[in-house]
């Protein structure tokens, strides 16, 4: 079975991606950046995909790593956040798409503070998604728009 964005050619729902840090900037560089656009765009469609600026390598901290999520400095850390969420605010997506868990944790929270301008989703929920294997408890995390898309592959039913 492989991942499918067929679930998304009539909705046509907009996806950003947070490049994480430690993945992306300090470790494993543009390849595994470009590896994660790849399986993205088998997911939500290529037309769907919307990258930010600047992206891989270059793309801004979301302001979460680094023990800063449980730093206590929530102001500063969502000072210093903003940065990301004017980036994911330019790309119009309706989903920013989050690999890292302090990454989701950082976004989710400055989609808050931007009274929910976009939604966060974790990389796997959408792969398990387009593979028609998102339980019912996975789809807390999904807009309403997502939550009852249900996809049916053939050849699971075999």
């Amino acid at each position: 079975m492989k991942p499918s964005s067929d679930w998304n050619k009539e909705r046509q729902v907009k996806f950003t991606l947070q490049d994480p840090c430690q993945l992306v900037r300090k470790t494993l560089g543009d390849p595994v950046a470009e590896d994660m656009r790849y399986v993205v765009k088998a997911v939500v469609g290529e037309e769907n995909f919307v990258d930010m600026t600047p992206n891989r390598s270059n793309n801004f901290c979301c302001g979460g790593g680094g023990g800063f999520l449980q730093s206590g400095f929530t102001e500063q850390r969502r000072a210093y956040g903003q940065t990301k969420a004017n980036q994911i605010l330019t790309t119009k997506a309706s989903y920013c798409i989050t690999p890292c868990h302090n990454c989701h944790a950082q976004v989710h929270d400055m989609a808050e503070v931007n009274d929910h301008a976009w939604e966060t989703v974790h990389l796997w929920t959408l792969l398990n998604l387009s593979l028609g294997i998102l339980g019912p408890n996975e789809r807390e995390y999904l807009g309403d728009d997502l939550k009852e898309v249900d996809v049916f592959h053939p050849e699971s039913a075999m």
